[in-house]
């Protein structure tokens, strides 16, 4: 009977994986083209407002909120599902983020996030506290924060725990500056802002930045994926000698190496979202993610580095699409903590195991 009700549990859970990913489909298109994320570098917020409400409609953004609270009840597993497949059409809209945030929210800003009437972005969570709240107000300068121009307000970690800051008022500046991948990243200068006070436990924002590290690795893992599909193709279609290049043994053998490194990535981030699904420790979570976060950032290196080699020349022009997917590698690979902060998280928990 517990055989037979496991197997039904994961029948349902596969399901919801297929249903999540196809719904990814309302987001990116399917056949790959890249036009509107070309229409959108360089613009001055970066996404599409109109294509964030479609996403908040969608439910994604509470997908790991529970139902009393508005969101969908999802786990882990499902929002990586999910960003893999975003991060295969190189998804500019801050899903990673907004999800991060809703977490973190009081009922009333929550809902306000989930509905799409404001966009709540979160700026320097994943650094150590430097900015202090004095008599109730903000001053100091942080940068680094992801398409702060969209941005309606800003969840802000500090010495005193974390605040909200509003945008759009004399007491906060924000000065951006432009990324490779075609979004910004922005400056944030408070003088004297005021802030309103957010009751989270320690314990669970760094529950949520490694949810948050986890679903980055996913979105870094459809990038490469992008980035493979369409090399394949291209060795299809490219001819030298009078045949596919395709069909050069060493050719083949380089793209059985980088599907490798897919697949290696894919099996870490599955087995990392199933343990924080499962209830982990802290200290088994952090050690997943970490190792997870490490192998699909270098691994996502290797297959985009490669994938514009292997278009040869024309692949190093801002014209080739296969470009788009290195350019956002680089722009994400240290978005909720650098490859050296998990490098040396790992190496710690590993030590400790051992002794």
């Amino acid at each position: 009977m517990n055989v037979a009700l496991g197997m039904q549990q994961d029948d349902e859970r596969l399901e919801r994986l297929s249903m999540i990913r196809d719904s990814a489909a309302a987001a990116v298109p399917r056949d790959g083209d890249l036009s509107r994320i070309r229409a959108l570098r360089f613009s001055p917020e970066g996404m599409d407002r109109d294509r964030w409400q479609q996403i908040c409609a969608m439910g994604w953004v509470g997908l790991r909120l529970d139902e009393d609270t508005g969101g969908i009840g999802l786990g882990v597993a499902e929002l990586v599902a999910l960003l893999e497949e975003l991060g295969k059409g190189l998804l500019p809209e801050p899903l990673i983020e907004a999800v991060m945030v809703a977490g973190l929210l009081p009922p009333d800003l929550c809902q306000q996030q989930l509905g799409g009437a404001r966009l709540i972005m979160p700026a320097g969570l994943a650094r150590s506290a430097r900015l202090e709240v004095r008599d109730g107000q903000l001053t100091g300068q942080l940068d680094n924060v992801s398409l702060a121009a969209a941005a309606d307000a800003f969840v802000v970690n500090t010495c005193q725990g974390l605040v909200l800051v509003e945008a759009g008022s004399a007491t906060l500046q924000v000065d951006c500056q432009l990324t490779q991948d075609g979004g910004h990243l922005g400056c944030l200068h408070f003088t004297a802002a005021p802030v309103r006070r957010l009751d989270v436990p320690e314990s669970r924002l760094a529950a949520i930045l490694d949810e948050a590290s986890l679903t980055t690795a996913a979105y870094l893992l459809g990038c490469m994926q992008g980035a493979f599909v369409r090399t394949l193709e291209y060795l299809k279609v490219r001819k030298q000698f009078g045949q596919a290049i395709g069909s050069f043994q060493v050719l083949q053998h380089r793209m059985v190496d980088l599907n490798i490194q897919i697949e290696l990535s894919r099996a870490a981030i599955e087995q990392a979202a199933a343990s924080i699904d499962s209830g982990t420790t802290t200290r088994q979570r952090e050690l997943q993610v970490s190792a997870a976060r490490l192998r699909t950032t270098r691994a996502a290196l290797k297959v985009c580095r490669e994938a514009i080699q292997l278009h040869g020349a024309i692949g190093y022009t801002d014209e080739a699409d296969i470009g788009l997917f290195l350019r956002k590698v680089l722009a994400l690979m240290n978005t909720c903590g650098s490859l050296q902060y998990h490098q040396q998280r790992y190496t710690a928990l590993v030590c400790e195991e051992v002794h």
